[in-house]
C-alpha cells in the first residue's frame, strides 16, 4: 500500500518528467529536423556534442550544469539579474532531467525524419508552401511516431535520473526528491521494502512509455516495409 509520502514523490516525479519533456519538446523536434538534414560532417559534429549525455557519467554533467548556475557562471549571473532561483529548487531538477533526456529525444525523431522522402518537401514548396509550412504540414505528420517515440523514452530517461539531479537540486524531501532520489534514501535508511515498492512503480511507468514508444516504432516499420 502507497503511503502519502510516496504519492507526494509520485506526483512530483510524473510533473517534473511531464514539465522537462515539454520544455525539450520544440528544440529536441528542431534539433531531429536539423541533423536529418545538414550534411555528414556537420551532423557528426552536433550530433556527437548532443550524444554527450549519454556517455558521459550523470554526476559529471550535473558538476557542469553546477558550474554553469553557480553564482558567477554564465547561466548564475542571468538568473540572477531576472531574480530566479534554480539551484536545489525544482527548477534545477527539471535542468537535470531535460539535459539528460535530451538525447533521447532527439535520436528517434531525426531517424524519423530521415524516413521523410525529400520529394514531397520539395512538392510541398512548388505549391506555395514556405519551409516552415512544409515542415509542419508533410515532414511531422510523417514522423509523428518517431517523435512520440522519442517523447516517450525522454519521459521514460526523466523518471530515473539521478546523478546530475542529486548534483544541482540536492534531495530535500517535499521540495527536489525524485523517486529515484526516494529509493536512495530509502535503502540508505534500511528501508529496504520502502525503497523495492517505489522501484516498482518506477519500472512500471518506465515500461509503459516505452512500450508504447517501442509499438509506434513498430507500427512505423511495417508501414514503410508495406
Amino acid at each position: 500500500m502507497l503511503s502519502a509520502e510516496d504519492f507526494s514523490v509520485l506526483f512530483f516525479t510524473l510533473r517534473i518528467a511531464a514539465i522537462s519533456t515539454i520544455t525539450i519538446l520544440p528544440v529536441g523536434i528542431a534539433a531531429a529536423w536539423c541533423l536529418s538534414r545538414w550534411p555528414g560532417t556537420v551532423r557528426g559534429i552536433v550530433d556527437t556534442v548532443l550524444s554527450l549525455p549519454l556517455v558521459l557519467p550523470p554526476t559529471a554533467v550535473g558538476l557542469l550544469l553546477l558550474e554553469m548556475l553557480a553564482r558567477h557562471g554564465p547561466l548564475g549571473v542571468l538568473f540572477a539579474h531576472m531574480g530566479v532561483q534554480v539551484v536545489f529548487t525544482w527548477k534545477a531538477v527539471v535542468m537535470a532531467t531535460a539535459v539528460m533526456s535530451f538525447p533521447l529525444l532527439v535520436r528517434p525523431a531525426r531517424a524519423a525524419f530521415e524516413e521523410v522522402d525529400p520529394r514531397l518537401i520539395a512538392v510541398a514548396r512548388t505549391l506555395g508552401a514556405g519551409p516552415f509550412s512544409s515542415f509542419v504540414r508533410v515532414a511531422m505528420p510523417l514522423a509523428w511516431r518517431g517523435i512520440l517515440a522519442g517523447a516517450l523514452l525522454a519521459f521514460s530517461r526523466a523518471l530515473g535520473e539521478f546523478g546530475a539531479t542529486i548534483m544541482i537540486a540536492g534531495n530535500i524531501p517535499g521540495r527536489t526528491q525524485t523517486l529515484a532520489l526516494a529509493i536512495f534514501s530509502r535503502a540508505e535508511l534500511g528501508d529496504d521494502a520502502g525503497a523495492l515498492r517505489l522501484a516498482g512503480i518506477t519500472a512500471l511507468i518506465a515500461f509503459a512509455a516505452v512500450w508504447i514508444g517501442e509499438f509506434a516504432t513498430m507500427r512505423r516499420s511495417r508501414r514503410l516495409a508495406q
